[in-house]
């Protein structure tokens, strides 16, 4: 049986649109084996409603894309999805199945294609990098997808940088979210985008979080989504009162991330406790970074990491 780790991601990260993600040490595991014949897929009973469980699974869809590439097929399959990613929710739980079930059938098969050829398999089925990369190869990853490959860097962040994910109680299909944009934007809200993201990147990565109270702002897509999450202003408020250093809509939302450095655990029961009066159900968690991405649990040829 092959079995894969996946975590979670966050993306965007404020002006980073479709560009920067984050992997958090949340997971998803898939289990893999090779049947006599047919397709078994076995979905946590609190997922069925979500998750459909034939050929449409988008695991399944995911690693018949590789099969299809390398043309060597399984008699049958089963899949065991054991899911700790909230689903649609802004957490990359989409990328979680596309990266995990390409890299469970490469698996299967004996790794007929490099990381490399799997990353880009992964973008064109997802679209954009910002969730693929992170839950791959860990860590803060800036990327674009080109017409043959993906380019990419992956850089490490600082050890005591959390986030705070704030994560409501209903789902928000990236689709609908993307129905909200406009076409076109004026030139002025992308200078606006195009002179904090690298300043956003920089001061990740070199612990100047005094910076991104302003480097997580963003005027492509969080004005157009933030209207969709229930009291947006005031948990954003708290937020910043309360020590986080910054804040952005994770992914295409409706989960809300703050960025922390310093007193987690008060900051966090302070959250919880300022929620319980708000007319709108949220479970709010700490994350760590995820530094070192999807691991292969049964592989020791990669020491467990995807690399």
């Amino acid at each position: 049986m092959i079995r894969v780790k996946v975590p979670a991601t966050t993306a965007n990260i404020g002006p980073g649109f479709d560009s920067l993600g984050i992997s958090l040490r949340l997971y998803n595991i898939i289990e893999v084996e090779e049947i006599n014949d047919s397709l078994e897929i076995n979905v946590p009973i609190e997922d069925q409603e979500y998750i459909e469980s034939n050929e449409h699974n988008l695991v399944y869809q995911a690693m018949k894309r590789l099969f299809d590439a390398v043309n060597i097929h399984p008699q049958g399959l089963r899949i065991n999805l054991i899911n700790n990613i909230p689903i649609a929710r802004g957490l990359g739980s989409s990328a979680a199945c596309i990266v995990g079930g390409l890299v469970a059938a490469n698996e299967l098969f004996n790794n007929p294609l490099k990381k490399e050829e799997i990353m880009y398999l992964a973008a064109t089925m997802d679209g954009h990098t910002d969730n693929i990369l992170p839950a791959l190869v860990g860590g803060l990853t800036v990327g674009s997808l080109l017409e043959k490959e993906v380019k990419y860097v992956k850089m490490d962040l600082p050890t005591q940088l959390k986030l705070l994910a704030i994560i409501p109680d209903f789902h928000f299909s990236t689709k609908k979210a993307r129905s909200l944009l406009p076409q076109n934007v004026p030139i002025e809200d992308a200078v606006f985008n195009i002179s904090r993201v690298g300043l956003l990147v920089a001061s990740l990565v070199t612990a100047h979080f005094e910076n991104l109270s302003e480097a997580t702002k963003d005027k492509i897509h969080q004005p157009y989504r933030k209207d969709f999450v229930p009291y947006w202003e005031e948990i954003t408020s708290k937020l910043m009162k309360i020590g986080a250093k910054g804040y952005f809509l994770s992914g295409s939302g409706p989960t809300i991330m703050g960025i922390l450095d310093g007193d987690y655990k008060n900051i966090e029961n302070e959250m919880v406790k300022f929620l319980s009066h708000l007319g709108q159900k949220y479970k709010v968690t700490v994350l760590d970074i995820c530094h070192n991405g999807l691991e292969v649990l049964n592989d020791e040829r990669s020491n467990g990491c995807y690399r």
